[in-house]
């Protein structure tokens, strides 16, 4: 029988910022495709651990690294990738998805808060895929990385400055990445979800008038749950995406594609 161009059988994924949200839709996808996951978050808490569990019900190895992304990568990095490979040698998908928005208005945001935001967003999944192309190309690994992006990486909000800056950040570094690692057979690519749920985008529960305006301003009229992440991730690592460099894909509804939907006579946000 062929094999699916989308099973990930036998390989083995870290998949950063894996415990909740985008980046557990993504491990879980990844695990029902066949891959060994390794998760690396903030801490072993109740999410990380039912993520885990989610993952080792495919019958996939399923394990927990903790670490904090946030700070510059020079104080954690070599120890990290010295604990990579004692919990899950050969680890050849890495999936750069650790990221957060701590905005202030920008007015009032810090030096600290638009670094802290640089390191988790950019900094780390920039030499995470420097530390492990590094070793991939000394043992002649044809690897695969991918980024979370966001459609904040194309369309701006107000006071959403140093997130924005990132996600933008995150855009262009795909392409350069792809320019230089393609020729070594390593596939960079991004996923960039449009408005999803997970924790970061819990207001959208509170305030209904938020979540009925952006349904508006998304064509497929959805804000669906993060889970609709897990299959574009699969299909850039898969051999399914074998030509495929460089590139972002939009998970997003169609909102990247719409300049700007009318609003309904008398509408208001509270």
């Amino acid at each position: 029988m062929n094999r699916s161009p989308f099973d990930l059988t036998g390989r083995q994924a870290l998949v950063t910022g894996g415990t909740q949200g985008v980046g557990a839709a993504i491990a879980k996808s990844l695990a029902q495709a066949g891959a060994d996951i390794l998760i690396l978050g903030l801490r072993d808490d109740s999410s990380a651990r039912a993520t885990l569990d989610s993952c080792s019900a495919e019958g996939v190895t399923a394990k927990l690294l903790v670490q904090d992304l946030s700070l510059a990568p020079d104080l954690y990095l070599n120890d990290l990738m010295d604990r990579v490979e004692s919990l899950m040698p050969g680890i050849d998908l890495l999936v750069n998805n650790a990221g957060t928005y701590i905005d202030p208005p920008f007015l009032e945001l810090s030096p600290e808060c638009f670094q802290r935001t640089m390191h988790l967003n950019v900094h780390a999944g920039f030499f995470l895929t420097q530390a492990f192309a590094r070793n991939w190309i000394a043992s002649g690994v044809s690897g695969r990385v991918l980024f979370t992006g966001s459609i904040n990486g194309l369309l701006s909000e107000p006071d959403h400055t140093a997130y924005d800056t990132s996600k933008g950040a995150v855009a262009a570094m795909v392409r350069s990445l792809c320019v230089t690692l393609a020729p070594h057979q390593i596939r960079v690519n991004s996923m960039a979800p449009g408005l999803v749920r997970t924790p970061l985008t819990d207001v959208l529960n509170t305030n209904r008038d938020l979540e009925q305006w952006m349904k508006l301003h998304t064509p497929s009229g959805e804000v669906p749950d993060a889970d609709v992440c897990g299959g574009a991730a699969v299909f850039l690592l898969s051999d399914a995406a074998h030509h495929i460099h460089g590139q972002t894909l939009y998970v997003d509804g169609g909102m990247s594609a719409w300049q700007q939907p009318d609003a309904p006579e008398g509408w208001t946000i509270r």
